[in-house]
């Protein structure tokens, strides 16, 4: 195990948060890993085809094609072709710190994020 591999588990974990989908896909024929049905929908053009249809369209489009390739570049086959985890915290900062789009919705804007996503921070050992 070494940083690539935690940088693949992201990616899935992301693509399951933003598709509202099980990692792994079963249907009586086949398996099918949410890195490969995602880039397919995507390949479409079909952003709105992947993200978790309970969110009712209450999301930025752009915010969620950023979020999609961003877990998409994480998943790819070869670790070389994989961010570093330090690349992947930057861009996702940039998404959560750099688009606020509906402002009206919130009272006050500055206590919308309260989302520390510094890699200094590393759970204590047990």
């Amino acid at each position: 195990m070494n940083e690539k591999s935690d940088v693949y588990s992201l990616g899935v974990v992301l693509l399951e948060v933003i598709t509202g989908q099980p990692a792994i896909a079963s249907s009586k024929t086949e398996k099918v890993h949410i890195s490969d049905h995602v880039r397919s929908i995507l390949a479409n053009g079909d952003i709105r085809g992947i993200v978790d249809q309970r969110l009712r369209e209450r999301y930025d489009v752009g915010s969620a094609w950023k979020m999609s390739e961003i877990a998409l570049a994480c998943t790819e086959h070869t670790s070389a072709q994989r961010p570093t985890m330090s690349q992947v915290v930057m861009e996702l900062k940039q998404i959560v710190y750099g688009i606020v789009t509906d402002q009206e919705n919130y009272d006050d804007s500055t206590k919308m994020l309260t989302v520390n996503l510094d890699t200094e921070m590393v759970p204590r050992a047990r």
